[in-house]
């Protein structure tokens, strides 16, 4: 699940989701308790999932991904005493804002929903999720990478499972590379080097594109070792200034206020042309990547391979950028049936299998260093075993990341912060801290305690 580009539309609804977010929890209110809807608790194993899938009955399960409806199709194939009703709700936040209004109101939530991993911080922190814990799924942390597990899960609470992943990995032209006389960089000031150099050649020619996106941004402090966004209970802490946050922006501004990335917004039918005609020479993104470049780049094929992300001492690290997992909501009336279809959708080989002919990018170790997975060669990608570098990259991801309780919001208000450094071509660290006190700001307009 990519970041997907955002519109006025969408950042109205993100902060109409926040903002609900944030009353519910702060009033002390919840959807039902932990174990949802009223049903008994499990007791710690998966006995009562395992009853429960064989009684059967019926769920709701809200999505859009497009292998949702083959998903579904084959779990109850599977599973015949079970019907599964598949709704799309929108994309993210237009699901979150139906999601919110189905909580505030006590009815109308699905039994299973899909929320991407910025987005848990929100729901968790309000109850509105099932702890799976109950139902034994801690078993189940071996068979994720650490950074997708670490995304579902606070302390010993189990609000989801994870569906796929997006570890960061330079995406690049080797055509531009090649022409140009550039080796690949290995790190962030090859990088910059190899970006004038680029540009040098060809005016109309950039390393890469940034208008200023939250997502990318997060992604990229995490990556440089920041932590800037720390929450317990409703007490929460905003450091855009720790180092990580500054070493980022320390390496980015030289791009930025050099003009040497392109001013083209990402998934614009611009951003798509330059990906074809190597005007845009590389991507830092997720390893869900490749099938958009595939199906929206088809100038380019045979043109781009995948490298390792540049770091800044040559020591391998990445970060997550997108993705997100499925969990069940405390207003569903038969928690432990939609566990075990949650059980289903994201942890069996069947269901995983569907999920990557989609194009999905996984958070299972398992597919992550199978055969089959690591040695695919995509025509697209000159035939080399892209995987490879993709798992690589799911192992690096560096640790210790967490998400705001309003991830949403702080996204939606980026561009009128950060956005504006990188309009007006000037310091980025000046955008993070206008961006941190817009935060701190409305978190303590909540009623949350913020501190900075």
């Amino acid at each position: 699940m990519k970041h997907l580009p955002s519109n006025a539309a969408r950042r109205a609804l993100a902060v109409l989701a926040a903002g609900t977010v944030a009353a519910i929890a702060l009033a002390g209110c919840s959807t039902g308790g932990s174990s949802g809807g009223g049903a008994a608790a499990g007791d710690g194993t998966f006995d009562s999932v395992k009853a429960a899938l064989e009684k059967g009955g019926e769920i709701t399960y809200w999505s859009w991904t497009p292998s949702a409806e083959a998903q579904v199709e084959a779990f109850e194939k599977a599973y015949p005493n079970v019907k599964v009703n598949l709704v799309n709700a929108g994309t993210n936040n237009d699901e979150y804002t139906k999601l919110q209004n189905a909580i505030k109101a006590g009815s109308g939530a699905p039994d299973v929903v899909q929320v991407e991993y910025q987005a848990f911080p929100q729901f968790s922190l309000t109850d509105s999720f099932v702890d799976l814990a109950q139902y034994g799924f801690a078993d189940f942390e071996d068979d994720y990478t650490a950074s997708t597990w670490g995304s579902v899960t606070s302390g010993d609470a189990i609000w989801g499972l994870p569906q796929d992943s997006g570890p960061m990995a330079l995406f690049y032209n080797k055509s531009v590379f090649d022409a140009a006389g550039i080796a690949v960089p290995t790190t962030w000031d090859e990088y910059y080097e190899a970006a004038k150099a680029i540009h040098a050649a060809n005016p109309d020619a950039y390393i890469t594109n940034d208008t200023g996106d939250a997502g990318f941004a997060t992604s990229m402090i995490w990556q440089a070792g920041g932590q800037p966004f720390q929450t317990d209970g409703t007490d929460v802490t905003i450091d855009l200034q720790d180092a990580g946050s500054k070493k980022w922006t320390e390496n980015w501004n030289r791009l930025v206020t050099e003009g040497l990335v392109a001013p083209t917004s990402s998934w614009s039918d611009e951003w798509f042309r330059g990906l074809g005609d190597g005007s845009i020479a590389t991507l830092v993104i997720g390893a869900w990547m490749p099938g958009n470049l595939i199906s929206g780049a088809p100038d380019g094929a045979g043109d781009w391979r995948v490298a390792p992300m540049p770091t800044y001492d040559g020591t391998p690290a990445s970060a997550e950028n997108g993705g997100g997992g499925q969990a069940v909501t405390s207003q569903s009336k038969n928690p432990a049936l939609a566990a075990g279809f949650l059980w289903w959708l994201n942890n069996s080989e069947d269901s995983i299998k569907i999920f990557l002919e989609s194009g999905g990018f996984p958070s299972t170790n398992a597919e992550l260093s199978s055969e089959d997975f690591l040695s695919e060669a995509p025509e697209y990608f000159g035939g080399q075993k892209i995987n490879e570098v993709l798992a690589d990259a799911a192992k690096n991801v560096v640790k210790g990341w967490n998400y705001l309780p309003y991830q949403v919001y702080a996204n939606s208000i980026f561009g009128d912060t950060v956005g504006q450094s990188y309009q007006n071509g000037t310091d980025l660290n000046e955008g993070l801290t206008a961006w941190q006190d817009a935060l701190a700001e409305y978190g303590n307009s909540q009623g949350f305690s913020v501190n900075k």
